[in-house]
């Protein structure tokens, strides 16, 4: 680098990390224990991307946290956090064991439980002449997530050499859809859409979803969800800790315009980052935790790519967006027949056309939003419920096409945008009605998310909620790489190694091993003083004593609040 930039600069770290999402994060607790001075910088006011958490009235919702896989003893997550450092810090929720997946296919009704062998015997007593084949498929989902999941541990010339044979369930079946593979084991049209329902996870339908991704996904929640206490902006916090602790530094409110580059003979390689402000920082290296629409488009530029980069940009296809609906009721929600599992709802018809339907429709025609998914964190969560208000956040997917219209909308929203955002809210609530019936009864507080608040607060291209587009052209070998073709630029995220909370923060710690020139083992090795708490969400009979002064202390407030403004 030249003395003359060196001198423009203001600071200067060994790596610069764009963007606090969970990747981001995980990246930095990795580089900054290894003794690197690290800077992550957010545009939001909050850290966490995703991840974070925010207050509507008092009362907390977290938007991209909605459960979280294989967090039992020995399993990827709990290894990994413990790993990371921040297990100690975190406590966990797991939800009712006996669905934690509530899935509603018309007027049909199933419950996925926590437990492989029970979930193939509850398909099986409910679609009892497709028995054989369910549970060829969920073991076949099974082999191929386990095969997966070796590849990393497969190593030295004999091991490499039975390759084939140690995944031949994995080569066999990874270049097909959900749709294809599923149709060759299942006839039952219903079964089909239960089977895909978590096709959800994903924002895309069972053509398109690719079978090798689907089967990591369902594997991930063979044991079960949990959900963090204090959502997502617990484990943000958690994630913080442990950078501040190891010597790094976290700002917000401090967006990046563009990553600066310099020129050495026909190599580019980035040297730093100018902000907002027009101040410059200098990096050795770094990280974009952004989209790669945003980091390549926006930060970088097209005219600093090369061809072969640009022309997969141009084909690049992001995931779907979403209307988020965040509501505040006073109903006791138990009697209406919510618990602390999820409830995905569709109608009983061909998963793919339906999804076709919804991203090709006017979102603003119709009664009311068929497809839906519905959580009720404050049951999830039973440390954040203050007796009497709870917490259920609601979402829909949709084309971005429908708020193109509003692309230039800025902080201060049109008339127009209100407007469809308020006829928006009806179709929501109409949706949600069909799962809780009278909940418009008993609303307290309401608001709606729509792709422009993800633009907005998360910075994502086109208000996309998964990254790239989970399907087989943007996955594995084809997805984006955490090394760019830019010396000393890096990426981490949601279209790297995978979606998803554990799948991002994993990214995140596979792009500092790549920088560190290790196994991201070796930064993900459990560390033995750490240890994750678990309790059950359905269960207060062994919450401790400091956990169940906290409830108390919460109701108290809440109480002592509800007086104070009677009064007044």
């Amino acid at each position: 680098m030249s003395e003359k930039l060196k001198k423009s600069f203001d600071e200067h770290f060994d790596t610069i990390i764009i963007g606090s999402g969970a990747g981001g994060l995980a990246a930095a607790i990795c580089l900054s224990r290894a003794g690197q001075k690290v800077l992550v910088l957010e545009q939001h006011d909050v850290p966490g991307g995703w991840c974070h958490s925010f207050y509507l009235n008092g009362h907390r919702f977290t938007p991209g946290v909605h459960y979280v896989g294989l967090l039992g003893e020995g399993e990827a997550t709990n290894n990994l956090y413990r790993g990371l450092g921040i297990a100690n810090e975190l406590v966990f929720f797991r939800m009712n064991p006996d669905a934690y997946e509530h899935v509603r296919v018309g007027d049909v009704q199933f419950d996925f439980p926590a437990n492989f062998d029970q979930l193939i015997t509850r398909l099986s007593e409910r679609f009892p002449k497709e028995k054989k084949q369910i549970g060829k498929y969920l073991n076949l989902i099974r082999k191929v997530s386990e095969e997966l999941y070796s590849l990393p541990y497969i190593k030295g010339f004999w091991q490499k050499l039975t390759l084939p044979y140690r995944t031949r369930h994995f080569g066999k079946y990874g270049l097909f859809s959900v749709r294809r593979v599923i149709n060759w084991h299942i006839k039952d049209p219903l079964l089909k859409n239960i089977l895909n329902i978590q096709c959800g996870d994903h924002g895309v339908q069972p053509r398109k979803a690719a079978f090798v991704l689907h089967s990591a996904l369902m594997y991930h929640y063979f044991q079960g969800g949990y959900y963090p206490m204090g959502g997502g902006g617990a484990l943000i916090k958690a994630m913080t800790n442990a950078i501040k602790k190891h010597g790094g530094e976290v700002r917000t409110s401090t967006a990046v315009a563009k990553i600066l580059l310099e020129e050495d003979g026909k190599q580019k390689k980035a040297v730093g980052v100018r902000l907002e402000n027009g101040s410059k920082l200098m990096a050795d290296r770094i990280i974009s935790n952004a989209d790669v629409g945003i980091t390549y488009n926006n930060l970088i530029g097209r005219e600093h790519l090369s061809e072969k980069l640009q022309k997969k940009l141009q084909k690049t296809i992001y995931s779907c967006t979403s209307l988020m609906l965040f509501l505040t009721v006073d109903m006791d929600v138990r009697k209406a027949g919510l618990d602390s599992g999820n409830i995905w709802m569709m109608p009983n018809r061909d998963a793919d056309e339906f999804y076709d339907e919804i991203m090709s429709a006017d979102i603003a025609e119709g009664p009311a939003f068929e497809g839906m998914f519905i959580s009720c964190t404050t049951l999830k969560d039973p440390a954040s419920f203050d007796g009497k208000h709870h917490t259920i956040e609601a979402i829909t997917f949709i084309d971005y096409k429908g708020f193109e219209q509003f692309k230039e909308e800025t902080a201060q929203r049109s008339q127009a945008y209100l407007d469809f955002k308020e006829k928006l809210t009806e179709k929501m609530l109409n949706g949600l009605e069909k799962a809780v019936p009278g909940i418009r009864n008993h609303i307290v507080h309401l608001d709606l998310g729509t792709p422009i608040t993800n633009e907005y607060y998360i910075n994502t291209t086109d208000g996309n909620v998964y990254g790239t587009e989970k399907s087989l052209k943007h996955i594995g070998p084809f997805a984006f790489r955490s090394k760019s073709e830019i010396e000393n630029l890096y990426l981490c995220g949601a279209s790297i190694l995978s979606h998803g909370v554990a799948g991002a923060s994993h990214s995140g710690v596979d792009t500092a091993a790549t920088i560190l020139g290790c196994h991201p083992d070796e930064l993900k090795e459990p560390q033995e003083d750490q240890k994750l708490r678990i309790y059950e969400a359905e269960d207060a009979s062994d919450y401790p004593d400091w956990m169940l002064k906290k409830i108390e202390v919460k109701k108290t407030r809440a109480t002592s609040k509800a007086k104070a403004s009677a009064i007044s």
